[in-house]
């Protein structure tokens, strides 16, 4: 069985810079530490990570990290770009040996990409929501629309 977890990314607020640079609010921080402590006690550890190369993903990613073991990742601007073939390729190319995999991304791409796998009406994840998705099968290349149960949201 393979476990995928998708968030969004938490509430950024904006900056002079580019939409890349944006950070995290306090509440967007309060809220992704809320959701990494109830992870915590269900999935301590996760064996691969995709994440956005944006300033809010990577901070995101960091605060969950400091409530799980994420034990490889990899920055991926194709989740920034925020094409649902994209995705779907880089779940198919999750290492094999990876029985679980946590994609931190943006909206709307990371909705769609849960609507997508769960073969499900369109679920709009508000920033800092964390959605898991688990297939009865043990290869990510079988990953295909609507071969994923959701078995919980946490936000």
């Amino acid at each position: 069985m393979k476990k995928l977890l998708l968030i969004r990314h938490g509430e950024a607020g904006f900056s002079d810079g580019t939409d890349f640079q944006r950070q995290l609010t306090d509440f967007g921080i309060e809220k992704v530490k809320r959701v990494g402590k109830t992870l915590q006690s269900t999935q301590p550890e996760i064996d691969f990570m995709y994440c956005s190369p944006a300033q809010r993903t990577r901070e995101t990613a960091e605060i969950l990290g400091s409530f799980i073991l994420i034990k490889a990742y990899d920055l991926q601007k194709s989740i920034y770009e925020g094409d649902l073939g994209s995705l779907m390729e880089l779940i198919e190319n999750i290492p094999e040996i990876a029985g679980s995999c946590l994609i931190v991304g943006h909206n709307p791409i990371i909705s769609l990409l849960l609507s997508t796998l769960t073969d499900s009406s369109y679920q709009n994840m508000t920033p800092g929501t964390l959605a898991i998705i688990e297939f009865e099968f043990d290869s990510w290349k079988l990953v295909s629309s609507g071969t994923g149960i959701l078995r919980e949201i946490i936000s």
